[in-house]
């Protein structure tokens, strides 16, 4: 990856971020939309199609997302919803053109048990970025132009927050990538099923969402923790060891606790004394550990792929990334003093793994 794609790139995470605080700033202005399409539509969209076609140099197609993209998220915040609308075609088609051109139209590699759970991670990933854009589209069709159907939930302010899973489904692709080959029938059955439980239960759990059930939605929460409890156990044993395992045993551990505080969110309607603000605060955590923890650190490793090993101290990095994520995002949300030194160290963080350089290192895990 080119310099200029990395400064890129880092450039629209840190804006993503910094657009997550700006409530701070200007008040009584929603700026949640530009939060998660800058990051997840517009970054992270980018970087699958990218290491998708696995070529060195941007092509005119990805290229032309990212753009068109960045008219998407503007057009969301400003409420132009029929660009919206034909935008989100648009981009659907593009992610479809190059999904079809690597894995051709029908997912027959879900189904065969030759194909590594890597590569059917891969074309999930793929898959719910384009049927994402699709929804939204239909769902702003129906809440804003022709009211179709009465879900409350049907809306763009649901459906805008599934773009992250796009991003986790190609960090789990990335992270089956680099394990060992072992010759267990057992452990492959686990991996496959590993592969239907995540993404089936997401789009099961979107389901849930419309149709408003507390008691689904803990169920299937519960299931994704222990799967993804599983999927940490198999890559902890499994795991290249070399330099990417460092950060994305990390990221898997953000997956995990990303998935205990959303059991935790859901199990909150359940108990009559927590109040609307303790929810919120529990929602925002729970999102910025799925944004910023677990889904930075698979694109990390996308982006930095051909690199590895990369002169840093890990272990010293990855702590910074834990500081930033756990600690200071979350009161970032709430406190200006929080939000700026989040930023500063976003920044930092972003720059020491988008520019250190590449070079032979010693690693202890």
């Amino acid at each position: 990856m080119s310099g200029k794609l990395k400064f890129t790139f880092m450039t629209m995470m840190l804006l993503a971020l910094s657009f997550g605080f700006m409530h701070l700033f200007f008040k009584g202005t929603d700026f949640s939309r530009l939060h998660i399409f800058l990051y997840n539509l517009c970054t992270g969209g980018t970087i699958i199609l990218y290491f998708t076609e696995g070529k060195k140099q941007i092509s005119p197609g990805t290229l032309l997302f990212f753009f068109l993209s960045i008219f998407y998220a503007a057009a969301a915040f400003f409420e132009y919803y029929m660009i919206c609308v034909i935008l989100g075609i648009i981009l659907a088609i593009i992610v479809e053109s190059i999904r079809i051109k690597r894995f051709g139209f029908f997912p027959y590699g879900f189904f065969q048990s030759s194909v590594p759970v890597s590569i059917k991670f891969h074309m999930a990933s793929l898959l719910c970025l384009s049927m994402g854009l699709l929804i939204c589209s239909f769902a702003i069709v129906n809440e804003i132009y022709l009211h179709w159907l009465s879900f409350k939930k049907l809306t763009l302010n649901t459906f805008f927050l599934g773009f992250s899973f796009p991003l986790s489904l190609i960090s789990l692709a990335v992270a089956f990538n680099t394990m060992r080959e072992v010759k267990d029938k057992t452990l492959d059955i686990i991996k496959i099923l590993s592969f239907w439980f995540i993404s089936g239960g997401v789009v099961v759990f979107f389901i849930f969402i419309l149709f408003e059930s507390n008691v689904l939605e803990l169920f299937i929460s519960l299931v994704l923790f222990i799967t993804v409890t599983i999927v940490l156990l198999i890559y902890g044993k499994t795991g290249i060891k070399e330099q990417q395992k460092a950060f994305l045993v990390s990221g898997i551990t953000f997956l995990l606790i990303t998935s205990i505080t959303g059991v935790l969110y859901i199990s909150t309607y359940f108990i009559p004394d927590v109040t609307d603000f303790q929810r919120k605060i529990l929602l925002h955590y729970h999102a910025m550990l799925a944004l910023y923890g677990w889904n930075l650190s698979g694109l990390a490793v996308i982006c930095r792929f051909d690199d590895f090993p990369i002169r840093l101290h890990e272990g010293k990095t990855i702590l910074l990334h834990w500081l930033i994520v756990l600690l200071l995002a979350p009161l970032g949300y709430y406190f200006k003093w929080a939000a700026v030194t989040a930023i500063v160290g976003y920044a930092f963080f972003l720059y020491i793994l988008f520019f250190s350089p590449a070079g032979k290192v010693e690693t202890k895990l």
